[in-house]
Parts: C-alpha cells; structure tokens; sequence
C-alpha cells in the first residue's frame, strides 16, 4: 500500500518538515538521528539541514527513493534503510534522537519498539514523536481508522518509561501536510528526553 501511494508524481504529505517537529528539533542533541517510518523524506532532509547524521526507516523503497532525491536537490546526504519496524534493531546508546511523526503502527509492534527506542538513545538524547489519538477516528483528515494503530498519551507515557517528558501533551490541531494530513486533526506530541 506504501509503495503505492509514494508511487505518486508528487510528495504526498509535502516536502515541508512536521510542524511539531520543527519545533521541537532544537531540543535533539547535534549527532545521529533515527527517523522512523520516515516516507518521503520530508522530515529526514529537514534534520540534515540542521547538521545531524539522519538515518530513515521505513518499509517503502519507493518512499525511500524519494526521500534520497529530496535530500540530494537540496545538497544534503541521508541513509535510507527499508525495514520492515516489526524487526528493526535498534542499537541501544547510539542515537542522539529518535523520531517518530504520524508513524502508526499496531501495538504489537509498536510497544517492544518504543521500548528500544528509549534504550538506543544516548544519555542527553531526545525522542520526539506526533501521532494521531484514537480521537482521530471519523474526523476524515487524516491517519489509519483502527483503534490498534492510534495511541492516546497515557498509552506513551507507560510505553516509553524512562524518559523524561519536556512535553506530553494531547491537542486538536490543523494539520496541513499535502493531501493526506489536512484539517483539524486529534493529536498527542511527546519530547522526551533520555536521562
């Protein structure tokens, strides 16, 4: 389904990185950065161009393909890697932050996941994550309709203990991110940082 909705001509959710994102990427420590389910790039080529190392995930060659040019028109370097997130290993203290925006997965994989995201940051280092709530369901702009693969923040907080949380907050607000994320959407945002 991925490869087929990045087959698209153009980028489907912008080439603008996550607006909770930009605000919050001044708080990620200067070094190497984990990008999960990271698309078309858009969010990846935005932490280069702040100077970190980025790596991207994401199951979708296509979407990686993308994301390989977007970086490289704007003279940035990325690595995509094309995993699939239910078996990703990740290495525990290698990253200064680790990214996870509208990244939905189902809580099988998602919780042992959010688990060694929070062993592989490095002291000082910082998760930060925008996914849709299970409020989001029937709004029709935007994010998966299974309850499965949303997350309230109560879900976060005890999915990733051992973080610190600068802000953990759930909100209504408008997204504009191409023609998939559009409107007034339920979301939760969380900076936390690994002590």
């Amino acid at each position: 389904m991925w490869d087929e909705r990045y087959s698209q001509s153009g980028y489907v959710y912008g080439t603008e990185p996550n607006e909770f994102l930009a605000e919050a990427a001044a708080r990620i420590p200067l070094g190497p950065v984990l990008s999960l389910g990271e698309g078309e790039g858009r969010n990846a080529a935005y932490l280069a161009s702040l100077g970190h190392r980025v790596t991207a995930v994401d199951q979708s060659e296509v979407g990686l393909a993308k994301a390989q040019r977007l970086a490289a028109e704007r003279g940035l370097t990325i690595e995509t890697l094309p995993a699939d997130l239910a078996d990703f290993p990740i290495q525990p203290g290698a990253w200064s932050g680790i990214v996870s925006i509208f990244c939905h997965l189902p809580r099988r994989i998602r919780v042992p996941l959010y688990a060694a995201a929070v062993r592989g940051l490095q002291p000082g280092g910082v998760f930060v994550l925008e996914a849709y709530t299970p409020q989001q369901i029937g709004r029709g702009t935007g994010g998966p309709q299974d309850p499965d693969m949303l997350v309230s923040l109560a879900d976060l907080t005890a999915e990733l203990a051992g973080l610190d949380f600068l802000h953990a907050r759930e909100l209504e607000r408008e997204v504009r991110e191409g023609e998939y994320h559009t409107g007034v959407a339920s979301v939760v945002q969380v900076i936390g940082l690994r002590g």
